[in-house]
């Protein structure tokens, strides 16, 4: 009983011997888990972002979580609010989302997931999705666009406009419902 038992013992320690002999020469490649650009480099939580020119903002993104990514040049971020300032660093507008994209080396941004953005004076865009063009100060896309001003209503799809709302432009499937200063309705209508 006692020469099975080391048998046993002997055959195990000797196949133990050669799986162990068996994964020696290999090597595996270990790198930094973000510079794949699946994993984020760096996780943050209530995040801040601003855009200086000559030190007068132009804006600041706000967001309750985002994830670094150097590999991509990108950081992704949730719970989105951006506040626009105008050539005097008055907050003259601001963009919430669901999420975003900033490209860390243009700072154009993109917004998803129930976008609004409203102006200091009661102006109120809503989309599903909208890029942000950092150089030209433009907020551009392709999606159905809501914009509601003085009881006025405007939609459409495709839509280019500043981040202040003031002058914007609506690219095709344009309607509108304009009413009156004591809230008639003037007219209602659409374009193809």
């Amino acid at each position: 009983m006692r020469s099975r038992i080391s048998r046993i013992a002997s055959t195990t320690g000797l196949a133990l011997a050669f799986l162990g002999a068996c994964g020696c020469g290999q090597r595996h490649a270990v790198s930094p888990a973000g510079s794949s650009g699946v994993l984020p480099d760096q996780e943050v939580s209530d995040f801040v972002l601003t855009e200086t020119d000559q030190g007068t903002p132009q804006w600041t993104l706000y967001a309750r979580y985002a994830a670094t990514y150097s590999a991509r040049s990108t950081i992704k971020a949730q719970g989105v609010r951006v506040d626009f300032f105008d050539e005097h660093g008055r907050q003259n507008s601001e963009l919430t989302a669901r999420e975003g994209e900033i490209n860390q080396m243009t700072r154009d941004m993109i917004a998803r997931g129930h976008v609004v953005l409203q102006n200091v004076d009661g102006a109120r865009m809503t989309t599903e999705h909208l890029k942000f063009l950092n150089q030209e100060q433009k907020i551009v896309t392709d999606d159905f666009v809501r914009v509601e001003r003085a009881g006025d209503e405007l939609s459409g799809t495709g839509f280019e406009s500043d981040p202040q709302l003031r002058h914007f432009e609506f690219k095709t499937r344009v309607n509108a419902t304009v009413r009156s200063n004591s809230g008639g309705l003037i007219e209602s209508g659409g374009h193809p």
